[in-house]
């Protein structure tokens, strides 16, 4: 009897509910981000499986994936400590984000139409709502679903799977720069000029923004860790 490939297609499951892996490798992610865990400090696998509420072998798992994204180091004799945070290691994910990020918006200028602006603007009010509340993880979020829309529209996929490999060291450091004076404003008003330059469809605009925007992130930066 042949099937009914309707009925057959009703088996898919798009959207698996999170493992337990997931969702313990995304509360240490934050945990790492936000600095509740801080730089050089050692993550012992006894005490993480009790405050995750995980096994051991769940533990270890996220660690292996957490010092694939750079959130964790392994040293001799001591195991898994957060990885510390050095500015030659911050001042090239910078250049790479400059390369990468300005490109991307200024390909976006020249293609956004009335559609993608409404998303991106719809991002920008969410992380005017999280800057206004404070809020690190909402910034994140925000910041992320702006770029992601952007890298999307100008069709630079390669671009953005290598700033999505970066992503966990950037919002690291976006946190540390948020951190300071005035940073919770001055970064999303430079994200509002990016926005500013696509809606005009001004891609030299666009990049010229875009770079001041990293350049301002990356001076306090190195003031913090040089």
């Amino acid at each position: 009897m042949s099937k009914n490939p309707a009925t057959l297609a009703a088996l898919r499951i798009n959207n698996p509910p999170a493992t337990l892996r997931e969702i313990a490798l995304e509360r240490m992610r934050r945990a790492i981000i936000s600095g509740l865990f801080e730089p050089g400090e050692r993550l012992v696998e006894r005490t993480l499986c009790d405050q995750l509420g995980v096994s051991r072998s769940v533990v270890r798992e996220v660690i292996r994936h957490l010092e694939a994204e750079g959130l964790v180091e392994m040293l001799a004799k001591q195991g898994p400590i957060v990885a510390r945070l050095e500015w030659n290691d911050a001042r090239q994910i910078y250049d790479v984000r400059a390369a990468l990020e300005s490109r991307a918006v200024a390909d976006c200028a020249r293609l956004a139409d009335a559609s993608v602006k409404a998303r991106l603007r719809k991002a920008l009010d969410e992380l005017d709502r999280t800057s206004q509340q404070n809020s690190p993880p909402g910034i994140l979020d925000a910041t992320t679903e702006f770029y992601s829309i952007i890298f999307e529209t100008s069709g630079h996929s390669i671009a953005w799977d290598i700033v999505s490999r970066l992503n966990s060291r950037i919002s690291r450091l976006r946190v540390m720069t948020l951190s300071t004076a005035n940073r919770m404003t001055s970064g999303p008003s430079q994200i509002r000029e990016i926005f500013a330059a696509i809606d005009a469809n001004d891609p030299e605009s666009a990049a010229a923004a875009c770079r001041a925007h990293v350049d301002a992130a990356a001076a306090i930066a190195r003031t913090i860790l040089a």
